[in-house]
This record gives structure tokens, sequence and C-alpha cells, in this order.
């Protein structure tokens, strides 16, 4: 039903374990409750969310990271190695490519899977979006465009440099986050109609297939997922 959407899982990791990401709380995220894992511990989720949804990237977000604190280096590391052939979309915080470099230099020989993902909260000026690109390529980064009632969550002012984003960029509406609320399609559609070329990955608010559709048809190339998953409301894939 839902075409040529391509589903990328997500965990939020927190002190070792999966929490439940809703509406960019982080404070207030508590460890996964999930009817699809029956677990918290991030290896199990991650195996199990990939399998279902035949997916060949995760989405993880380092949220010791993006608090203030240090990467779980350990963490991420056994997800590398267990997850062999799968492309790790990482965001822990990343303030310009010199830190998502010297993330990646920590967790190789794995770090060729490793896609940094730079959020428009957390990068330090419109200087270092551009640096990002050059230094990772246009297909070799992602840009979240981050956004909560409304308001862009953008201190360095990505959301109107298009000619400096990376060729993937995802579209978080925050308050859509774990909340049944329905997809941004708005935001995404504006903004596939700014940046036609740009593969839009869309996040937040899924709750079934007919929603996934409409994130296509509004122009998203991908979704990421995480509560519909775990709450049984997307069907298993088939690879």
């Amino acid at each position: 039903m839902n075409g040529s959407m391509t589903l990328i899982p997500v965990i939020d990791l927190l002190k070792g374990q999966v929490v439940r990401g809703v509406q960019g709380d982080r404070q207030a995220y508590r460890p996964i409750e999930s009817a699809l894992c029956g677990s918290s511990d991030p290896l199990t989720v991650a195996r199990i969310l990939v399998d279902h949804c035949a997916a060949r990237q995760l989405y993880v977000a380092d949220l010791d990271a993006l608090m203030g604190g240090g990467p779980q280096h350990d963490v991420l590391r056994e997800l590398l190695v267990a997850l062999a052939g799968i492309e790790l979309w990482l965001d822990a915080g990343f303030a310009d490519a010199d830190a998502a470099s010297a993330l990646g230099a920590r967790l190789a020989p794995h770090s060729e899977r490793i896609v940094p993902v730079f959020a428009s909260e957390s990068l330090r000026s419109r200087a270092a979006l551009a640096d990002c690109r050059t230094r990772f390529g246009a297909a070799g980064a992602v840009l979240s465009l981050d956004r909560r009632d409304g308001r862009r969550l953008d201190p360095a002012g990505c959301w109107d440099a298009a000619s400096l984003w990376p060729q993937r960029v995802i579209v978080m509406t925050l308050e859509r986050v774990g909340s049944g609320a329905g997809p941004d399609l708005e935001t995404v559609a504006a903004l596939h109609r700014q940046a036609p070329a740009t593969s839009l990955v869309g996040a937040g608010g899924v709750r079934s297939d007919d929603d996934l559709e409409r994130g296509r048809a509004a122009g998203a190339a991908a979704w990421l997922v995480a509560s519909a998953l775990h709450d049984l409301q997307l069907p298993r894939r088939s690879r």
C-alpha cells in the first residue's frame, strides 16, 4: 500500500537502555515497554526492529550525548558489530564535522557504516553545516531540520540554507514524535516544493500504512518510525 516508502526504525538510547521518545521531552523518557520487542535491551530491540521493517538503516539517537554527556561508545560499538551490513544513522548532538569524525574514529573499524546526523538544533553555525557537506559529501551525511510546536530549532540558520543541505534531509517535528497525532505532512510538502531533488525523511506521528502513503504523496522518500512499531501498528515487511 505504501509504495516505495522506506522505513527506518529508531532507537533512543539513554544510559544503555532503549527509551520511548515522546514529543522530544528527553528528561521524561522512560525505558521502552514494547509489545513487539518485550525488552529495552538495545541489541534485542535493534535486531527485532530491523528485521520487522526489513530495514537497511537504523537511526540511533544517543540521548546521553544529546543532553551534554559523553557518547555511549560501548553500546554503539555493540550495535555495529551485531548488525553487520546495516547503516547506522547516528545523532549524538554533533556541533560540527570534527565532533562526528572524532566519534567515528572511536568506533573504528566500523566507522564506514556510520552516517552522521547533523541536527539543526545542535549545529553551531551555518559554516559548520557547509563544512559537514564538504567533508562528508552530499551523500555521506544527513541533516535533520528540527522544529517543535511550529518553531524552528535552528540557531545556525540551516532551514534557510538549502544550497548547503546534503542529499538526505530529515523533517523532524518533535511534538509529533510518539504522540500518535499523525505525520506533519504540511512541512514535508513545503520542503519538497522548496528542494524537490532532496530525499526527504519524515519523522514523528505515523500510526498506520495509510499515514505512510500520505507521507509518500507529500514528498517523503522514507520515514523514521518507533512507537508505531512497538505498538504493533505497522505490519511486518518482507525482504
